[in-house]
This record gives structure tokens, sequence and C-alpha cells, in this order.
């Protein structure tokens, strides 16, 4: 294959802080935005659980993507219809139908990001050498990761800002407030668009054009069902679906009330944070804690491997939940003590995370190893971010915070019993000298 020769730094850090966004904006930007807006806890977990559909059944139709265009103008094109959506959102805000208006606007950009991250991994593949998809697989991450900082972190901060007031400015409502915040990702998203379309090379044919009997609708129907197959034929099958689809269930079921509970009131339990400090705490030191986490935890199973490593990161993503009994109990206020509580669990998180992506990457391997790993990723999102975020929100308004987080902690168990049932794959079971 014919690589256009420009150079990889040009495009690989902006094209994976493209996939981050529109991810950040609608799975975590949504949620605080939903608060301010006065719904409950109840509604803003399930709507923005619903949300996270698209990344949940987007093995559907990617095989798709190869057979219509390439993936290039797969990715131009999803950035393109994003910032448009994401500037539909701005418009809506302010008016009497925003509620219903920017959840099908929402959910429109969730099914263009998900298209948006199978094009853009397979531009990746396809435009890199193996030598250089190593070298920058750093790079991918560290720029995903910008993009999560800057989404939950940077904007967040930004509504506040405007909603405070800056510079002799007269404070903005929030309605205003988020659609001019919500404006700014939207151009975010058409700069990285016309930036893209001047930097990214040309690597592939329209895949329409070549071998149309093996690229047409029943093939991949086909290829689509022998996956399955593949998935349902692994060894321990049963032990392995229930630990996919269980082992975050404590924390898919925190994901979308943390920030409620940092940003509801006193009065109403939590420990009301404003915009700028929430986006300081959460959005910024905690995914610094996550990023970190997960680094210390790839080195720790490198060293000592998967099996010597499960128990101890499974216990770093579990007990650190604790400090949010702790925080509802006390109802800290004192921003190092909250902002140092969100900084380990997060920690934990990542290392615990590490472990758990190292099992799903070890159990694919083999035949359809790829696909095999695109059905896990999809179970995992299902049972641990999904399905229990539809429900934390209904948990968290009849409990309370503080009942709600101690509810979590006997969660745990679950993941306890699908760590103590899971069959180590057999390369996996040694560590790495």
């Amino acid at each position: 294959m014919n690589r256009d020769q420009k150079n990889p730094s040009l495009w690989v850090p902006s094209l994976y802080l493209g996939e981050s966004l529109p991810y950040a904006a609608v799975m975590l930007m949504s949620v605080v935005l939903y608060q301010e807006m006065g719904l409950s806890d109840t509604q803003i977990a399930l709507y923005t659980s619903w949300l996270g559909l698209p990344w949940v059944i987007k093995p559907l139709w990617s095989p798709f993507i190869d057979t219509l265009r390439t993936k290039r103008w797969w990715v131009l094109a999803m950035q393109l219809l994003i910032g448009a959506a994401l500037g539909m959102v701005a418009l809506t805000l302010p008016t009497a139908m925003w509620l219903k208006a920017s959840l099908a606007l929402f959910m429109l950009v969730a099914f263009s990001s998900a298209t948006h991250d199978i094009s853009a991994d397979g531009f990746y593949i396809l435009g890199l050498t193996n030598r250089q998809q190593e070298l920058f697989v750093g790079v991918r991450n560290t720029f995903y990761r910008i993009g999560m900082v800057l989404g939950q972190g940077g904007l967040v901060m930004l509504a506040g800002v405007l909603q405070e007031g800056f510079c002799g400015m007269a404070p903005m409502g929030i309605p205003v407030a988020w659609s001019i915040t919500f404006a700014v990702v939207g151009a975010l998203m058409l700069l990285l668009f016309a930036y893209h379309s001047h930097m990214l090379p040309v690597v592939e044919k329209p895949a329409a054009k070549v071998d149309g009997e093996k690229h047409g609708v029943s093939f991949h129907l086909h290829e689509f069902a022998k996956t399955w197959v593949v998935f349902f034929s692994k060894p321990h099958i049963l032990t392995a679906l229930c630990f996919i689809l269980l082992f975050r269930l404590p924390e898919g079921l925190l994901t979308k009330i943390i920030p409620l509970f940092l940003k509801r009131s006193i009065a109403e339990g939590g420990l009301g944070l404003t915009d700028v400090n929430y986006g300081l705490i959460y959005g910024t030191l905690g995914v610094i804690g996550l990023l970190g986490g997960g680094l210390l935890g790839g080195w720790l199973v490198s060293k000592y491997g998967l099996r010597r490593m499960l128990w101890p990161l499974v216990l770093c993503l579990t007990l650190p939940d604790v400090v949010y009994v702790y925080l509802s109990l006390v109802q800290e206020t004192n921003l190092w003590i909250v902002g140092t509580c969100v900084f380990v669990e997060q920690v934990g998180y990542g290392l615990g995370f590490t472990a758990y992506t190292l099992y799903l990457v070890s159990f694919s391997h083999g035949e359809r190893s790829t696909s095999v790993f695109s059905l896990c990723t999809a179970f995992q999102y299902l049972g641990g971010v999904m399905l229990p975020g539809m429900v934390s929100g209904w948990m968290s308004d009849s409990l309370g915070y503080n009942q709600f987080f101690l509810c979590i902690m006997g969660f745990c168990l679950v993941t306890f019993v699908v760590t103590a049932l899971v069959k180590l794959p057999a390369e996996e079971a040694e560590p790495q000298e």
C-alpha cells in the first residue's frame, strides 16, 4: 500500500483529540449541564446512560465502514457532522424545547462519534507502519486523555466562569453560559475538520471499488456471525462473560453519580462545588490520577505478570471507593481534602482498569482477535457502564448519597466473586521477565 508521506506527528495527536472531545461532551459535560438545568439524578443518569448506546452497538455497523468510502472520508464526515450537531445543541439550550432537542442532538453526536472511533482506529492502522504504531501509541493515548481533561475540566470551568462573570462582564444565565460552551466544542470540531482536510494523508482506495463480492452486505453479515461463534466458543466462556459484564459494576454505578454528588448543594446532600472547582478537581486532577494509575498498572503487570497482580489491582479498584462514603458522611468542603479523595479514587480505578483491559486483550488472542476484542469492549460497556448507569440515579435519589455509596461498597463483592471465578489465559499465567 502506498502511504502519503506526511509526518504522523502532524495528525495522530489531533486525530485522537477529535476522538475524545465528542465523547466528553455527550457522556460527561451533559451530566453537569442537566444537573444545572434542574433535572433529578434519576433523570440525568437514565438519559445520559442511554446516550452511551452507540458505543455498545458499534460492532454492528463497523464492517460497513470498510465497504462504503474510505476511513479518511468517514473521519472527516463525522467531524463535520459532530461540529454542526454541537453547534445546534448550543442554539437549542436557551429555548423551551431544550431538553428534547439536546437529547436528540446528543444521540446524533454519539452515533457520529462511535462511527468516528471505528474510522480513526482503522485509519491509524492503515496510515502507519507497525513500527510507527508502536511509537505513537503513547501519543494517541495521551491526546485522548487531554481531550477528556479539556472537556470534563476546562470546558466545564468555562461554563462556570461565564456564569460567575469575568473581566468586568455581567454574569450569564445557565442556558446562555452552556450554549456558549457547547458552541466552543462545536467550533473545535469544525477546526479539526478543516485541519484534517489538509493534514490527513491519503492511504487507501475506496473499498467499494475493490473486490465487491468480498465487501458486500451478505459477506459482512456472515463474517459478523462467525465472530460471535468464535467469541462464544472460547474456553470458560460463562465465567469470562460474567467477568467482562460485571467486573466494573461498582464503578458503573458511581460514574454518573460522582459529578452530581460533587455539584449538588449541601442541603441536597452534596458538596456544593462550583463549576470551576468541579472542573479543576474532577475534570483535571481526577483525569490525571486516572492516567497515572493506568501507567503504573501497566508497569506493574509487565514486571510481575497479570496472575500475580490481578488481586492487588482489583483491591486498588474497589477499596478507594470508600472515600465517597467519608465525603458524603461529613460533607467535606475543604477543596484540598475533596481533591485528594477524588485523586486517590481515580488512581485506584486506573490501576484496576489496567488489569481488566489486559484480561480483555489476552481473552481476545487467537482467531479474529480484533473483532473479538470489539465484542469484549461492547459487553464491558453494556454491563459496566450503560446498564448500571441507568439505575444509579434512581438508587441515589431513593437512598440518599451516603447510603448509596455504602451500597456501592457492598457491590464490590460482585467484583470479588467474578474475579475469583475467572480463568486467566495460559499465556498470562506467568510474570513477564
